[in-house]
């Protein structure tokens, strides 16, 4: 007979067996945030049909590749340093896709925080001048060529600030790629390219860019088109006096660029048309502008981090665009990606469903060509002695310039449809188009220029009525003479600071509605919730050319 303490102790024993028989449940993985954020990205494979290539024009791919590929290292010392060194502390190799996306450790798309541990800010002046440099020692300098688009500033040991031109700072990359031009300037057949090339070459010895810039405005003919070299100064935010390295491969579309030929024409005519006083539109811009289509087959450097650029508007040189205006290249093959894999899932989501159909590629299109076009008119020196406009609003001028062109070129659009020049023209696919557009860039941060740029239009449109927000579907609608007007009107009053170098004005316009208001957060939310990517990253090289 078993005692009542024999059956508690086979009973304990019975229910320990028992507990430890029972077969475990697995721990739930935890998401790997790097990976989600890499969702945030589309994969698009940068191809082209080369068909219409020569042999040589084929034999001088791979040689733009390869200058391009310094250039991508050159942009890295810039806005990051050291990028092996980065690679050896993060051996994970979703951490390293997203270290090349964003070129370095912070989250471009996400107002630039750290996404890995052992990172501060990043510094706003990225690379070009000394982490401890503040605006006031800068104003201070003593140094003719401290705002000179192509010098880097460093430290003596004694303290004191001194300038490096881009060729000396960079001596050994430059002079490989120079080199490189002019193997493949040896094998172009078409005489715009060859001058191109070689006088390109020489440029990057001596960061002198005037004489390639005025052959590249005239390289028209060349199904091979190629940009490198020191541009914009999206990178500096400290001062926005320093152009980074870049660089684009494109192919020539032939058949859709000569659709375009006629519009170049009519630059001095849009000019005359805009909506300010005389004063605000005397300059005119050069004869020889081009507007041309284009298939992209690599980017690097600064047009590869972050968002991705879809059109170009060179040279910068306000000298160039004067006497021979700029270039307006669209990317077509990019701007179409952006357009299947982000901006029709966004309208579906945020636009009225009566005007969804008003949601279409060649709306998108002429808006992004008559942006870069717009780049090109209003005024590129004040009229009060300030010197140039980029100089002149300084850090902030990024940021309005391109809230002026998105406006102005919708504006532009609208000029052109009334000539007649647009064919059958319904202005409200481009409006629709342009408020999902919207939608689009304002995911990209208050830290990238064309995101605060759009969050600036954004809260100027929604104040002037241009559009309406149904609060029960969630949805947007746009309404056309506000949104007429309000066109009008910002186009105006952005030209109007510009001209009078009105760095205050521009600041306060940009700190007062270059934010994300509450309401518009949510709809943005809606958006990240249905896993509607932020951008496109490349699938990029000889190999997925098939060459």
């Amino acid at each position: 007979m078993k005692t009542k303490g024999s059956i508690l102790i086979f009973t304990c024993l019975t229910i320990v067996i028992s507990m430890s028989c029972q077969t475990k449940k697995p721990e739930t993985a935890k998401p790997d945030p790097i990976a989600e954020k890499l969702k945030g990205y589309a994969s698009f494979p940068l191809t082209t049909d080369l068909s219409a290539l020569s042999v040589n024009e084929k034999k001088i791919l791979p040689l733009l590749f390869e200058a391009s590929a310094i250039i991508d290292d050159i942009f890295w010392q810039e806005t990051y340093g050291d990028k092996k060194e980065l690679f050896a502390k993060f051996p994970d190799a979703n951490v390293q896709e997203f270290l090349k996306i964003n070129y370095g450790p912070w989250e471009r798309l996400n107002e630039d925080k750290p996404f890995v541990s052992g990172f501060g800010a990043k510094p706003a002046g990225a690379q070009f001048y000394p982490a401890d440099m503040t605006k006031e020692e800068f104003n201070k300098l003593q140094l003719k060529d401290k705002m000179r688009l192509y010098t880097m500033l460093r430290r003596e040991r004694n303290g004191s600030l001194y300038t490096i031109p881009y060729h000396k700072f960079f001596a050994e990359q430059i002079g490989k790629i120079s080199e490189i031009l002019l193997k493949a300037a040896a094998l172009a057949e078409n005489e715009g390219l060859k001058k191109y090339l070689e006088l390109r070459s020489a440029a990057l010895l001596t960061d002198d860019y005037f004489a390639s810039d005025i052959a590249w405005m005239d390289m028209k003919s060349s199904n091979i088109d190629f940009v490198i070299g020191p541009i914009e100064n999206y990178e500096d935010a400290l001062l926005g006096h320093k152009a980074a390295h870049e660089a684009f491969i494109l192919i020539k579309d032939q058949v859709w660029s000569k659709k375009l030929d006629r519009f170049a024409a009519l630059l001095p005519l849009l000019q005359k048309s805009l909506p300010v006083p005389d004063a605000y539109k005397q300059e005119v811009p050069g004869s020889a502008s081009d507007l041309g289509v284009y298939d992209a087959i690599f980017y690097a450097g600064d047009c590869n981090s972050g968002s991705k650029t879809i059109a170009i508007n060179l040279p910068n040189d306000e000298r160039v665009q004067i006497e021979k205006g700029s270039r307006k290249l669209q990317l077509k093959n990019s701007i179409q990606a952006k357009f299947d894999k982000i901006l029709l899932p966004i309208a579906d989501i945020l636009i009225n469903t009566d005007q969804k159909k008003h949601v279409v590629f060649n709306a998108f299109f002429e808006n992004i060509m008559f942006h870069e076009v717009a780049h090109g008119l209003g005024i590129k020196n004040t009229l009060n002695g300030k010197g140039a406009v980029r100089q002149s609003l300084s850090d902030q001028y990024s940021a309005i310039e391109e809230a002026k062109a998105d406006v102005l070129g919708l504006y532009l659009v609208s000029q052109l449809g009334a000539m007649g020049e647009l064919g059958a023209k319904d202005m409200m696919d481009n409006y629709v188009t342009y408020i999902a557009g919207l939608f689009r860039s304002v995911r990209f941060g208050a830290s990238n220029a064309h995101g605060k740029a759009n969050m600036l239009q954004f809260n100027y449109f929604s104040e002037a009525g241009a559009f309406t927000r149904d609060s029960v579907s969630g949805t947007y609608t746009v309404n056309y003479e506000p949104m007429k007007a309000a066109v009008n009107s910002l186009a105006a009053k952005i030209i109007t600071l510009q001209g009078d170098g009105n760095y205050d004005g521009v600041k306060a316009i940009l700190t007062e509605k270059g934010i994300i208001i509450p309401g518009l957060q949510k709809d943005l939310d809606r958006v990240n919730e249905k896993g509607i990517p932020k951008d496109i990253y490349f699938e990029q090289g000889l190999k997925v050319l098939g060459l």
